[in-house]
C-alpha cells in the first residue's frame, strides 16, 4: 500500500511526493477459520503482513530479527522498483531508455537487495536476457557509503537469503561468478585478493553475502559523504576496489536544508539575518550568509545576536524542564551532544569529562567557584536495539546526572540531562538554543555528521576532532572559530597499535575508578563500560585524547567569559556555513552522478 506525502518546494509552484510503503495482507480476514472457531488463525495472516512495516530495524541479534530485517529491506525496494517500472512503461514500449530516465541511489548497504531484485524483474517479469538486464542495472545504480567501520557493512548469511529469497540468491551467485571471472582476467590467480573482493565471503565460519561488495560491483559510481571519509574508504574498506576501478570513486559532502534548520526552526535569527542582508534570498542561496562577516565586530549587531540566542536558550530550558523535570539556568553555557549513541561518537568521553568537572567543583573553595563558568550539559540520542554497550552508556549519563543535579554544593554550576526520545522535533528546539556542540568522534571513524552543520549554521560553536565534516567546517569558518583537539586520522592506527603500552593520564584513571567503585551507583552494570576503556582495551582512544579534550574545554570556559569574542565567533560560524546546504550537495549529485540538468 503506497502512502504519498506531498513535499512543496520553497517559493516555487512545484510539489513532489515522497512515496512510503505499508505492508497489508492480501485478504483482511480468514472467514472460514473464524466460522470454525479458530479466531486466532483468522487474523494471523493480517498480523504477519503488517509486522513487516510496523517497526523498522528490529533487534537483529536473533535469527527471527535478522529474517524480519531482510524481509523489510526486500519489501521496501521491491515495492519501489515495481512502481518505478510501472511508471516508466506508461510512456515506453521497450527498456532501451530506462537508464536515461531512471537513477537509483543506494543509501548505504540497506537497499542493496534492490540490485538482484531489478535483475529479477527485468529477466523474469519482463523477459529480458541477462546481458541486457545487467547492462541496465549497472547503469542505473550508484552507491553512497556512510561508514568506514568494517563491522557496519551489512552481511547476510547465505542460508537466510536462500530461505527468504531463493531466486535472488541464484542471481547473486551469477553476478559474483561473472565478477570473479573478470577479476581473474586482471589479477590472474591471486585468489587471496579475489577472495577479499568476492561478493560471497567464505571464511572459517558461516558463508555470507557482502552487501557492500554487491553494491560496489553493480554501481557506476561510489561516493563518500565528506572529503576525509571519501579518501579513507580508498585506503581502508574499499582499497582493493579503488586500485582496480578508481574512476568509480567520488566525494559528495553532506548538507542540510537551511529552510528547516535555520529559517524555520530559528525564526528570530532568520529575521535578523534577512534584515541585516537586506532580503531573504539567502534562504535559497546559502552562500550569501558570507555577508554577515562584516558585522561580526559590530557591537549593536552582536547585542541583537546575543538577545536572540538567550531567547532560544530560555525556550530550550523550558523544553528540558518539561522533558526531564530538571530546572536549568538559561544564563549558563549550553553544551550539547545529540546524535546516535555509539562508542565511536564518544558520548562516554563527554561523560567522563563531566565527572572530572564535577570533581573540580566539589574540590573548589567558594571563592574559586565564583570564577567558574556554569554549564548545562545535554546529551541525547538513540541506540540500536541490540547495542548493549550503548544502553549502558545512556544509563551512566542518567546516573551521573542524578548525582550532579541533586548535589547542593554544585547548584547551578553544573547540570547534566539526557533528552529522552530525541528526534527532529526536539532538535528544532535544541539546535537554536545551543552554544557549544560536541562532535568528538575518534578521528577517522565519523563519515561526515550533519548535526555539526546544523549547529554551526545556528551560530553554535563546535568542540571536536578533525573528523568527518568537521575538517571542511574548519576550512569554511576558520579553525580559530572552533575548539579542536585530539589525535588525527593518520595518528589513530599508530596509537591503537601502541595502546597496551599507553599510560592513561591520572585524571582519566581517577574518573574511571570513581565510576567503577560505585560513586554513581550501578557499579556492576557499569563495569563493562570501564573495562572497555581501561587496561589497553581502549579501542576508540578516549584515554589518549582526554588531556587534550580537557585543555579544549578550559579554552571554551575562558572564551565564554569574553562575551564579545564568543559572539564574534558565533556570527562567523553562521557566516561560514554556506557550503553545507543540501542544495549544493544535491546539485553535485545531479551533475556528477545522475547526469541531469536543472
Amino acid at each position: 500500500m503506497a502512502y504519498d506525502n506531498p513535499i512543496p518546494g520553497w517559493n516555487t509552484p512545484n510539489t513532489i511526493n515522497l512515496r512510503l510503503w505499508s505492508a497489508k495482507p492480501s485478504s483482511e480476514f480468514d472467514l472460514e477459520s473464524f466460522n470454525t472457531g479458530d479466531y486466532v488463525q483468522a487474523i494471523l495472516s493480517k498480523q504477519r503482513a503488517e509486522t513487516i512495516s510496523s517497526v523498522l530495524y528490529p533487534d537483529d541479534r536473533t535469527y527471527q530479527g535478522k529474517e524480519l530485517r531482510l524481509k523489510q529491506q526486500y519489501f521496501m525496494v521491491s515495492a519501489t522498483l515495481q512502481d518505478v517500472i510501472r511508471r516508466y512503461l506508461v510512456n515506453h514500449t521497450s527498456f532501451d531508455e530506462f537508464p536515461n530516465q531512471v537513477a537509483l541511489q543506494l543509501n548505504d548497504t540497506h537497499p542493496t537487495i534492490g540490485v538482484p531484485e531489478l535483475m529479477r524483474l527485468l529477466m523474469d517479469e519482463h523477459g529480458l536476457g541477462w546481458t541486457k538486464s545487467w547492462d541496465i542495472t549497472s547503469k542505473v545504480f550508484s552507491f553512497t557509503n556512510h561508514t568506514v567501520l568494517p563491522e557496519a557493512l551489512e552481511k547476510w548469511p547465505i542460508a537466510l537469503v536462500e530461505k527468504v529469497l531463493p531466486r535472488h540468491m541464484q542471481i547473486i551467485y551469477d553476478i559474483n561468478w561473472r565478477f570473479v571471472q573478470e577479476l581473474r582476467g586482471v589479477l590472474g590467480d591471486d585468489y587471496i585478493r579475489i577472495g577479499r573482493m568476492s561478493i560471497i565471503e567464505e571464511g572459517t565460519g558461516e558463508k555470507m553475502v557482502r552487501m557492500a561488495h554487491l553494491a560496489m560491483v553493480a554501481s557506476h559510481t561510489v561516493n563518500g559523504v565528506a572529503a576525509i571519509h571519501s579518501e579513507l574508504i580508498k585506503t581502508t574498506i574499499f582499497k582493493d576496489f579503488y586500485e582496480l576501478m578508481p574512476e568509480k570513486f567520488q566525494n559528495k559532502t553532506n548538507g542540510v536544508t537551511q529552510r528547516r534548520w535555520l529559517a524555520f526552526c530559528n525564526p528570530k535569527l532568520r529575521d535578523l539575518i534577512s534584515k541585516t542582508l537586506g532580503d531573504d534570498v539567502w534562504i535559497r542561496e546559502l552562500d550569501m550568509l558570507k555577508g554577515l562577516e562584516k558585522y561580526a565586530d559590530d557591537a549593536e549587531f552582536q547585542s541583537e545576536w546575543r538577545a536572540i540566542k538567550h531567547a532560544n536558550k530560555e525556550r530550550l530550558a523550558e523544553f528540558i524542564h518539561q522533558k526531564t523535570g530538571t530546572v536549568v539556568n538559561p544564563n549558563a553555557l549550553f553544551d550539547i551532544q545529540v546524535k546516535r549513541i555509539h562508542e565511536y561518537k564518544r558520548q562516554l568521553l563527554n561523560v567522563l569529562s563531566i565527572v572530572h568537572r564535577y570533581n573540580a567543583i566539589k574540590a573548589a573553595t567558594p571563592k574559586e567557584r565564583e570564577s567558574m563558568v556554569p554549564r548545562v550539559c545535554v546529551i541525547g540520542g538513540k541506540a540500536a536495539p541490540g547495542y548493549d554497550m550503548a544502553k549502558r552508556i545512556i544509563k551512566l549519563v542518567c546516573s551521573v546526572g542524578d548525582k550532579v543535579n541533586n548535589d547542593p554544593d554544585v547548584g547551578d554550576l553544573l547540570k547534566l540531562v539526557f533528552i529522552p526520545d530525541y528526534n527532529v522535533s526536539s532538535a528544532e528546539i535544541i539546535v537554536p538554543g545551543s552554544e557549544l556542540s560536541q562532535h568528538i568522534s575518534t578521528a577517522g571513524t565519523e563519515a561526515s555528521g550533519t548535526s555539526n552543520m546544523k549547529f554551526a549554521m545556528n551560530g553554535c560553536l563546535i568542540i571536536g576532532t578533525m573528523d568527518g565534516a568537521n575538517v571542511e567546517i574548519a576550512e569554511e569558518i576558520g579553525k580559530e572559530n572552533m575548539f579542536i583537539f585530539g589525535a588525527s586520522a593518520t595518528e589513530v592506527p599508530i596509537l591503537r597499535a601502541e595502546r597496551s603500552r599507553f599510560k592513561p593520564p591520572p585524571e582519566f584513571d581517577a574518573v574511571v575508578t570513581q565510576i567503577r567503585s560505585g560513586a554513581f551507583g550501578w557499579a556492576e552494570y557499569f563495569a563493562p563500560v570501564c573495562d572497555a576503556v581501561h587496561g589497553g582495551a581502549d579501542y576508540y582512544l578516549l584515554a589518549n585524547d582526554f588531556a587534550d579534550y580537557l585543555r579544549a574545554q578550559q579554552l571554551v570556559d575562558a572564551t565564554y567569559k569574553d562575551e564579545a569574542k564568543w559572539t564574534k565567533m558565533s556570527i562567523l560560524s553562521t557566516a561560514g556555513s554556506g557550503k553545507f546546504s543540501s542544495d549544493r550537495t544535491i546539485r553535485e549529485y545531479a551533475k556528477e552522478i545522475w547526469g541531469i540538468e536543472p
